[in-house]
């Protein structure tokens, strides 16, 4: 009686030790789900994505496979010994089993796998007390309804060991299954949010402008609020705040605080179409912008048309009377201009595009930055522009910045003097020099086709003896990843004399363009992490060298 009483103790706590296990796992792997924005699809594709995490399923299924095994061989010896069982294979099992959890709990997907910590919002505390509630709740349940300690004493124990071992292989799950659970509350409190933000907004009275793209619309909007801010008081959207919940969030908490601002300048993003059309019915934009449409985020919208329709949902939702302001030389965007609506269109173009209302001209890249100069189509005014940043791209994004601030009132000659002192967006071509003399560009927010060959023709202007380029490849392009970054080793291999790529598979068609075009084998240095490419560039970068990062660590993951 002592021995059994013994053994269902320590299976007790060897089911805390699971349970502890599946809490903490569980706390890891909420980061990777608010990462995703709580969509259950998403979520299982990054996870799947994670070389720690298929070695974590691989293994509970291992530690399954022996309890079962475990639970065979110990069933056939009960049955051998009629019912007078011997408890070492039970103290086996259990020793084994809380050796397995804390070994499970070690090979989780580690920290480094994302860039941003857990931000525990009210909807991420709950979702997470619901998840560690059917942690503890299943494998109780399982036990309770099978009289556990009524039966054999050898039983409970290794139903203990199988439940904990099923908890941890289907850990994953708990996280979307919470998420439905409380999908009630979620959604109450997004409408309950959503109804303040519209009526803060309203309550401001200040003129919404909307900004989208494939690229360039984080760098635009930041463009656009520097220069209005010469005359005006703007509100943008910090960072990359460019959902719906995060628009409204940025109303409810800047907005509703101060409303003297004249107009608020609104970042839309969108994964699928409909997305934007959800935010423009929020914040209800008078002017609307369109920077480029091109393969970003092709792998979750599927095709190009599937882009354009989602990108031109921020015209459609202007009024007859608003103003879209469109890039003439994306033919996507301009076709979205040629459409028709609304009355007021506003184009800019450096290439000569017809119809266009601001052009640039006589465009140059410096080793300091751009210079150019602007016409107005309408009234033949011309200003000279010169600003510190790099790249024909960010050109168009000023001309897209400048047919706003014009429009609103601004002369041409109060913008050269705003754009003069514009500054770039944090990792977006950021050149630096750093004390020991090596010059440093940062182009490490996001890595797409156009970027790349801006990025790279910056480097090339430098002139340095050594220009190395970190990068992990271009992400989200779907079916023509491979070929356009093959095409960016090609490019690389064209102005760079050494090359660190982070992650072998993922940057292996980069690979593949740099031997195609025959670039030294011994100058291309493969690492797993960012940290790895430091430890080696900082061996042999010297003052006057330039290194460029163009690393596309996404938004979230590294």
């Amino acid at each position: 009686m002592i021995a059994v009483e013994l053994i269902n103790a320590l299976a007790v706590l060897t089911l805390l030790a699971w349970l502890l296990v599946g809490w903490l796992h569980i706390y890891h792997l909420i980061r990777f789900f608010q990462l995703e924005e709580y969509k259950a699809n998403r979520y299982f594709k990054v996870l799947w994505r994670l070389p720690p995490e298929r070695r974590f399923i691989f293994l509970t299924f291992a530690a399954l496979l022996v309890t079962f095994s475990v639970f065979v061989i110990f069933s056939m010896q009960a049955a051998a010994i009629q019912g007078r069982p011997d408890f070492t294979p039970v103290l086996t099992i259990l020793i084994v089993s809380v050796g397995l959890a804390m070994a499970l709990l070690f090979l989780r997907p580690k920290s480094q796998d994302a860039k941003q910590k857990f931000n525990a919002t009210p909807r991420a505390r709950r979702l997470l007390s619901t998840a560690w509630v059917l942690v503890a709740a299943i494998p109780l349940f399982l036990i309770a309804i099978s009289h556990g300690f009524d039966y054999f004493p050898g039983n409970f124990p290794l139903l203990v060991v199988l439940t904990g071992s099923l908890m941890l292989v289907l850990s994953p799950l708990y996280l979307p299954l919470a998420n439905l659970i409380m999908w009630p509350v979620e959604e109450s409190t997004r409408r309950y949010y959503l109804r303040l933000a519209r009526q803060n907004l309203q309550r401001s009275g200040a003129t919404v402008i909307a900004l989208t793209g494939s690229y360039g619309k984080t760098s635009t909007k930041h463009y656009l609020q520097h220069i209005l801010e010469g005359k005006f008081r703007s509100l943008m959207t910090p960072r990359s705040y460019n959902t719906l919940l995060g628009i409204s969030r940025v109303i409810n908490d800047v907005m509703a605080g101060d409303e003297r601002y004249d107009y608020f300048i609104v970042e839309a993003g969108a994964y699928i179409p409909g997305e934007i059309a959800r935010i423009c019915q929020l914040v209800k934009p008078q002017i609307s912008v369109v920077t480029t449409v091109g393969p970003m985020h092709l792998e979750r919208f599927g095709s190009l048309d599937n882009i354009v329709k989602a990108k031109y949902e921020i015209i459609e939702a202007l009024p007859k009377d608003g103003v879209g302001v469109f890039n003439a030389d994306d033919l996507r965007v301009l076709g979205m201009a040629q459409r028709g609506y609304p009355q007021t269109r506003l184009l800019v173009t450096q290439q000569g595009a017809k119809d266009a209302n601001l052009a640039a001209t006589d465009v140059q890249m410096t080793a300091e930055g751009m210079i150019f100069t602007v016409t107005d189509t309408r009234t033949n005014e011309q200003q000279s522009m010169s600003m510190p940043l790099y790249g024909e791209h960010n050109v168009t994004n000023v001309l897209l910045a400048m047919a706003v601030a014009h429009h609103l009132g601004m002369t041409l000659t109060e913008i050269a003097a705003r754009v003069a002192t514009l500054k770039p967006a944090e990792h977006r071509l950021v050149r630096t020099v750093h004390p020991n003399g090596i010059i440093v560009i940062d182009d490490a927010y996001s890595a797409n086709p156009v970027g790349t060959q801006m990025a790279l023709k910056v480097l090339a202007l430098q002139g340095s003896r050594q220009r190395v380029v970190v990068t992990s490849g271009m992400f989200e392009l779907g079916a023509v990843a491979d070929e356009e970054n093959q095409s960016l080793g090609e490019r690389i291999a064209a102005v760079a004399t050494h090359v660190l790529l982070i992650g072998e598979k993922q940057t292996a068609a980069v690979h593949r363009g740099l031997d195609k075009v025959g670039f030294p084998a011994d100058h291309i240095y493969v690492v797993g992490t960012i940290e790895e490419a430091i430890a080696i560039y900082q061996g042999f970068l010297q003052a006057g060298d330039t290194l460029l990062v163009l690393t596309d660590l996404p938004d979230t993951y590294a």
